[in-house]
């Protein structure tokens, strides 16, 4: 994955109704940390790393690129939104398009966080880059990830077999489309 290219960046934090995005901050290093080591929040991506490797590995301040938001509720991180350019991607169909991703903690699962926080990511994305489809890969087994992508307007492109099991690739067609 690749930068988004010339997109301002980092934005103003961006404000939902219970949600804040912004830029990672040296005080969220913890926050990482925890979301890269579970292995709840790695089931359907492989597995966690072991805490302490990712702890030894991690920069102090962590996901510092364009289009890496972190999720904050009442002030302290639940997640991370990704948006990066798919410069190589299992799917010839993604290449080259912005992907959507995102890691939630465990404790703020089945709350509507996902969705407020990729709509809201999805929406500056949109104002950046109008002329820009958005892809997003999940596994099938990840039923919660498929009733998102549909909830945020992805359609189904293709399903394919990478990574020991069976992906759904999904397209959202650019907002000037």
């Amino acid at each position: 994955m690749t930068d988004l290219g010339p997109v301002p960046w980092p934005p103003a934090p961006i404000r939902t109704e219970r949600l804040m995005l912004r830029a990672a901050e040296a005080r969220d290093r913890a926050g990482f940390v925890e979301l890269y080591a579970s292995q709840e929040v790695h089931t359907y991506l492989g597995g966690a790393k072991p805490r302490d490797e990712v702890d030894r590995e991690m920069p102090a301040v962590p996901g510092q690129w364009p289009g890496s938001f972190v999720v904050v509720l009442d002030g302290a991180m639940i997640g991370q939104v990704l948006l990066r350019r798919a410069a190589e991607h299992a799917r010839p169909a993604a290449v080259g398009k912005v992907d959507l991703g995102y890691l939630f903690l465990p404790r703020a699962w089945g709350r509507g966080y996902a969705a407020e926080a990729c709509g809201a990511a999805l929406d500056w994305i949109e104002g950046v880059l109008p002329d820009e489809p958005v892809v997003l890969a999940t596994q099938t087994a990840n039923t919660r990830s498929l009733r998102l992508a549909t909830r945020l307007g992805f359609t189904e492109v293709e399903r394919f077999w990478a990574w020991d099991a069976e992906q759904w690739l999904g397209l959202r067609p650019a907002a000037s489309a």
